[in-house]
């Protein structure tokens, strides 16, 4: 195991198990190895093909590694999911082939020469073994040729990469600007003007309005939009009767089986028989309680014939007692060696019990536990009805019944939803899994109500209905939209001047105390700062000041615009970087930029290779 382990840390090792387990190996998905193409064709790239079955199996791997990561799967979102895996495998198919028109292939000496040197194929005499390597391949169900066509198209595909992505070039004088930039700071002063102060003075008419829609005609569309009644259930609103004494049982029993403790204890008993064998127990629990000895008792009193041993009877074993076997753990329940348990009637009698012996662990006792014992069988109980629930509903839902039929059969109440988009969706049932289901088309043309959608720890049933597709707006729809954008851009530019004359008038600090409108002094800020928004932390620092003076600037941003006054630029002469970190900073620079090159390279191959995509196929695979 230890020999897998380290050959799976190796360059060789770590390749075959991206080949056999990573979804996601090396800018795309990986399917296993080898195997028949499918006929199902997902795509054709150049020459090659992308079979259904890879494709579904890629699909699979991917969304249980997204799985691993969140605790929602209804924030899963599938079509992103699918087209993502799609893209993966074309991008891989393209540098396969690319790299096999480069001529870039690895020879079977330099894998040989790599397995070689693997630990998991030496022998006991630390050379390779042949019998070892064999067993490999059977494990795996592979051939050598197989594992050595792999080894050869994954190497190919490393080297492709790397003289793709080793080549961005970006110097070390520059990752030190980039540094250094962050080490900036200043005191700023800052007045915003918003927008909506200056609505009053803006004026527009109808052609204006028409101008505008006439331009942007194309971009001025409806939300696809339906009106959504849901059902919404979860354990939580799941009322639940008091626990019994069997529900309690049922979860000390449990908990009991949890710990894997064995009962070691020994115990001995006295057995009562006949009719009056209640009154007798009595009186010989009695006398034990004054002090006499169990085992001279049962010697006297016991009708069983271990009474002649003391009542011994070895080691408790609860099939002994059959269906009295839960009275008599209760009897004996919390018992320590030499306790004496009150009578107990089972089927041989009355019996009381004593233990004589317990090297087995402690169990607590079931009234110590009794309200944890409770919430549990409370939760376990709530669960249940909750799983009971959601199978009813579903059964209903896939009978036809109406959603207001559903909720007012399972006492569940409806919830409604009016004009629930499809897009830049931001209401309480935004999750992909939900908007996919609700817009679904089979959905919405027999507008049926839904199998049940896991949504966090609960469940959602939705049914669609007034269907409204994407469509260009009218002119008379699109005004009020159009006539809203228009009055803030407009505004946006009256308050942009304000703030320029406004600059303009402000060469020193002084002059901020002079101005008509109050400043906001931030103080020594830096571009981490988060005072201020995106653009403007850049508009802080796109200028220097003169010695002994400010600089004033002003630009347009999302509020209006904004006027910030800026003293001199300082740098902190210390870095907080080491060598060797800058180094790491230039590397992951690198790295970026040429991630962007084999992208870029990437959508070279597409115009070179021509890639097809059976829509039907894509569309099937994904359920539609």
């Amino acid at each position: 195991m230890d020999k897998l382990r380290d050959f799976l840390k190796s360059w060789p090792g770590r390749i075959l198990l991206i080949l056999c387990l990573s979804p996601l190996a090396l800018l795309g998905v990986e399917s296993y190895f080898g195997g028949n193409v499918d006929p199902n064709q997902i795509a054709q790239v150049g020459e090659a093909s992308i079979g259904l079955s890879e494709y579904q199996t890629a699909v699979n791997n991917r969304r249980t590694e997204l799985l691993d990561q969140v605790d929602d799967a209804s924030l899963l979102n599938e079509d992103v999911l699918h087209e993502q895996v799609l893209k993966g495998l074309i991008d891989r198919t393209l540098l396969e082939q690319q790299a096999g028109k480069l001529g870039m292939t690895v020879s079977d000496d330099t894998i040989n020469r790599l397995l070689r040197q693997e630990e998991i194929f030496k022998g006991e005499d630390g050379e390779f073994s042949n019998d070892q390597f064999a067993s490999f391949l059977r494990q795996r169900n592979m051939t050598k040729n197989q594992l050595f066509a792999e080894f050869r198209n994954q190497l190919s595909l490393d080297q492709l990469n790397a003289s793709i992505v080793g080549t961005a070039a970006y110097p070390m004088k520059a990752v030190s600007q980039l540094i250094d930039l962050q080490l900036e700071s200043r005191n700023i002063w800052l007045h915003r003007f918003n927008w909506q102060d200056y609505v009053s003075q803006v004026k527009l008419n109808k052609s204006d309005i028409q101008a505008y829609y006439d331009a942007n005609k194309d971009t001025l569309k409806s939300a696809a939009m339906v009106d959504l009644a849901y059902l919404q259930l979860s354990p939580q609103t799941i009322q639940v009767n008091e626990v019994t004494k069997e529900d309690l049982q049922q979860q000390y029993e449990a908990y009991k089986q949890s710990l894997a403790v064995v009962d070691e204890r020994k115990i001995s008993q006295i057995l009562l028989t006949g009719s009056d064998a209640k009154a007798r127990a009595d009186k010989v629990k009695a006398r034990l309680a004054k002090g006499e000895v169990f085992t001279k008792l049962a010697k006297t009193e016991s009708d069983d014939p271990s009474g002649e041993a003391g009542g011994d009877i070895g080691r408790f074993n609860p099939s002994v007692f059959g269906n009295d076997a839960a009275a008599v753990e209760k009897a004996l329940e919390g018992l320590s060696v030499g306790d004496v348990s009150v009578p107990v009637k089972t089927s041989f009698g009355y019996q009381i019990f004593t233990v004589t012996e317990d090297s087995g662990s402690k169990i607590p006792s079931l009234e110590s536990m009794r309200d944890d014992l409770t919430a549990k069988a409370k939760e376990y109980k709530r669960q249940e009805v909750y799983a009971d629930k959601v199978t009813a509903i579903n059964d209903l839902a896939a009978d036809g019944f109406s959603i207001e039929d559903i909720a007012q059969q399972e006492n569940v109440a409806l919830k409604r939803l009016k004009d629930y988009r499809k897009e830049n969706n931001k209401s309480v049932l935004a999750q992909p899994a939900v908007i996919k289901q609700a817009f679904d088309e089979f959905t919405i043309q027999d507008q049926a109500v839904t199998a049940g959608i896991e949504v966090g720890n609960g469940t959602v049933w939705v049914q669609p209905s007034n269907y409204r597709p994407t469509k260009t707006l009218s002119l008379s729809a699109a005004t009020p939209s159009v006539t809203q954008l228009l009055r803030q851009q407009k505004a946006s530019a009256l308050a942009l001047k304000d703030a320029k004359k406004l600059a303009a008038g402000i060469k020193t600090i002084a002059d901020i105390s002079k101005q008509s409108v109050t400043f906001q002094a931030l103080g020594k800020i830096s571009r981490q700062t988060t005072q201020l928004t995106e653009k403007e932390r850049g508009l802080a620092f796109s200028k220097q000041a003169p010695e002994k003076g400010v600089v004033a600037v002003a630009s347009e941003t999302e509020m209006g615009a904004t006027v910030l006054v800026g003293d001199r630029i300082k740098t902190e002469q210390q870095s907080p970087l080491s060598a060797a970190q800058r180094a790491q900073t230039a590397a992951i620079i690198r790295d970026n930029l040429g991630q962007d090159q084999l992208q870029d390279y990437l959508d070279y191959l597409r115009m070179v290779y021509k890639v097809e995509i059976n829509k039907a196929n894509m569309e099937n695979a994904q359920g539609r």
